[in-house]
């Protein structure tokens, strides 16, 4: 199984904006910088930027590039689909939208044990399979949410699934809501690859600097992930051409970390926990289906930060809904933090 010629992936999530529409022109010199480098692994899904992010990719990559230089994966999101019979049309709309014919790796998206149970229940992962067969991409996987008890059970029901995406990164280790290191235990116990995501944890460790650190802090947060056995990819959601030159300077030629850095890392890791902040890694997969238009990570990166920004006082908005909850990948108890704001 090909994950890309190098073990940083453009996770293809938090793009360059102008106002509300992807920045094609720093997008495509991206691209460009990260092809010519000898990088080829792109992640997308159609929640990204509201189905932006495939679309750029069309624009910036597959219109410009032979199919064959880069590994491409996607996504089946839930709620983008009713029905069984709603998964083929989905996805040929997504092969669509990319400017593909396949995909390299097609990943059941953000897996929990909910999500196990109902598609158990409606016959998808049979559907999976046939789709699988027919080329229209040629590996399964999934990204994960849950327990590592859930993890295990997913991988001892689905042995198919050949690969699996995690949230890893230093300061979710031990943490009960993520546990990145008992997820990672049990990738490996099944000898599944692992692909990394949030190994900067939406980039709330790349202003941990502490004394010693003679790089920028993403780097020793990425290279972390990427020196665990078994690591395959590790994606890095890239929002400007200096976080692209500034990941691509370490990861061409890439080196774990030392023993004297794994010591800096403990010592961020405990500057991390010491700030009592709200965990939200900024994905936005709440704030589509809010029905009063709450930016929810907006509020909480202005709580974090002690701000007085007016974003805060729509935080009594909420109605309590709790959609926002079903879908928050850090399981956050979204409604009570907005309440305590």
């Amino acid at each position: 199984m090909e994950f890309g010629t190098k073990k940083l992936g453009f996770g293809y999530m938090r793009l360059p904006m102008v106002h509300e529409e992807v920045d094609m022109d720093q997008c495509r010199r991206m691209v460009d910088a990260y092809m010519a480098r000898g990088f080829n692994y792109f992640d997308t899904a159609r929640p990204y930027l509201q189905g932006r992010s495939e679309k750029s990719l069309k624009e910036c990559l597959t219109s410009r590039y032979p199919r064959e230089s880069y590994t491409l994966v996607n996504k089946l999101s839930h709620g983008c689909f009713g029905s069984v019979a709603e998964v083929e049309p989905f996805l040929d709309s997504q092969l669509e939208s990319c400017g593909v014919d396949y995909f390299d790796i097609y990943l059941l998206h953000a897996m929990d044990m909910e999500f196990h149970e109902e598609y158990t229940a409606m016959g998808l992962y049979e559907e999976v399979r046939r789709l699988k067969a027919t080329g229209k991409f040629r590996h399964l996987g999934m990204s994960f949410h849950d327990t590592a008890e859930v993890l295990d059970k997913i991988l001892t029901d689905l042995p198919e699934i050949e690969v699996v995406q995690i949230q890893f990164n230093y300061a979710d280790m031990e943490d009960p809501r993520v546990q990145s290191r008992a997820c990672y235990e049990v990738c490996r116990k099944h000898g599944k690859p692992i692909l990394i995501m949030e190994p900067v944890k939406g980039g709330k460790l790349a202003d941990l600097h502490v004394e010693g650190m003679t790089a920028s802090p993403a780097s020793y947060a990425i290279r972390f992930a990427a020196g665990f056995e078994g690591v395959a990819m590790v994606l890095s959601g890239m929002s400007s051409m200096e976080q692209m030159e500034d990941n691509l300077s370490f990861m061409e030629d890439f080196r774990p970390l030392t023993e004297e850095e794994h010591l800096l890392i403990q010592k961020a890791r405990t500057l991390y926990q010491s700030k009592n902040k709200i965990p939200c890694t900024a994905c936005r997969y709440c704030t589509d289906g809010c029905p009063v238009g709450i930016d929810i990570p907006a509020v909480f990166t202005a709580h974090n930060e002690g701000s007085t920004d007016p974003v805060l006082d729509t935080a009594k908005n909420c109605v309590g809904c709790g959609q926002c909850e079903a879908v928050c990948p850090q399981k956050l108890q979204i409604r009570d933090l907005l309440g305590k704001i």
